[in-house]
């Protein structure tokens, strides 16, 4: 595959689980999408179903997980650790079908979005890959919390620092450049995290219904609750990095640049994002090489590319 062109899913692929607010079953087809297309959603369950453009300006709400709409009040949410599967595999164009309000959590990571997208292959399409390049640094500050984006020379760098009370999670950075390899073996399948503290509240207003030991890990008092553990030593920091990444996807396309956030989340990754385009100084369009047109499958390093029980995690 050629990081120059752009790229679709070859066939369609469904994955199904429950939804983590909801609770209810919920089912997703990525679909393969023409060039230009960008990532979009439609909700199939509405009569006329409602197409969302997966882009910041969709964006609707921040508070437990990325939610966009159209306007209208429908909407789709926890989309970002499916956006974070197809950025970091090399998919520009998709069109994905959701059977209701929220994505299947399956197990509260993308490891299950990336074995689907790998199975459904990826076709190269006779169209050149853009990026945004980001020419000089902005940053969007809450309290101490902040999040930024600067240049960089090629492909996106990751760089993300959680700092919690807790001495479960206490402090911890992972910093990375995103490549096809290192989201499937470092990020992809690190799980979302709340606090069983926060659990009743969570359900007085209807949210993490879905929510179990299968699909966030739970954290009690000075422990982690699952019986399996950790995935990873700084699991944390990790699946605050694979949010980030799908945030960021709503960039609406691929960023070539620098990601930095401490104490971040949703609505800090997002906000770069506003605070980038509002200043057109700081960034430009950029266009690839003319590709050659084929159709295969294979392995790809996107070198351009960006490259809960309980509750889940809510900075």
């Amino acid at each position: 595959m050629r990081y120059d062109a752009q790229h679709t899913v070859e066939r369609p692929v469904t994955v199904e689980g429950i939804g983590v607010h909801t609770g209810k079953s919920a089912t997703a087809t990525i679909r393969p999408a023409g060039a230009g297309v960008g990532i979009k959603f439609i909700r199939s369950d509405l009569n006329p179903g409602i197409s969302v453009p997966a882009r910041y300006d969709s964006v609707c709400a921040t508070d437990l997980c990325t939610v966009i709409g159209d306007g209208s009040g429908a909407s789709i949410s926890t989309v970002e650790h499916l956006l974070s599967a197809l950025a970091a595999l090399g998919v520009d164009n998709a069109i994905v079908e959701v059977d209701g309000p929220e994505m299947p959590i399956m197990d509260g990571s993308a490891a299950a979005f990336v074995e689907a997208i790998e199975e459904a292959g990826l076709l190269e399409l006779p169209a050149r890959r853009r990026y945004i390049k980001v020419l000089r640094k902005v940053r969007v500050e809450h309290g101490s919390s902040f999040a930024e984006l600067s240049p960089n020379v090629r492909g996106l760098k990751v760089d993300v620092e959680v700092d919690f009370e807790s001495s479960v999670i206490g402090r911890q950075r992972t910093r990375f450049d995103l490549t096809r390899e290192a989201f499937r073996r470092e990020l992809s399948k690190a799980r979302t995290f709340g606090f069983v503290k926060d659990v009743e509240r969570l359900w007085k207003v209807g949210m993490a219904l879905g929510a179990s030991l299968e699909n966030t890990i739970a954290i009690g008092d000075e422990r982690v609750l699952n019986t399996e553990g950790l995935r990873y030593r700084d699991e944390f920091a990790r699946h605050k990095a694979l949010d980030a990444i799908g945030d960021l996807t709503l960039a609406g396309l691929p960023i070539i640049g620098s990601f930095r956030s401490y104490r971040g989340g949703h609505r800090l990754n997002i906000g770069v994002i506003e605070a980038l385009f509002a200043d057109k100084s700081s960034y430009r369009v950029v266009e690839a090489a003319v590709p050659a047109m084929s159709s295969h499958r294979g392995d790809f390093v996107p070198a351009g590319i960006p490259a809960a029980a309980f509750a889940p995690d809510m900075s």
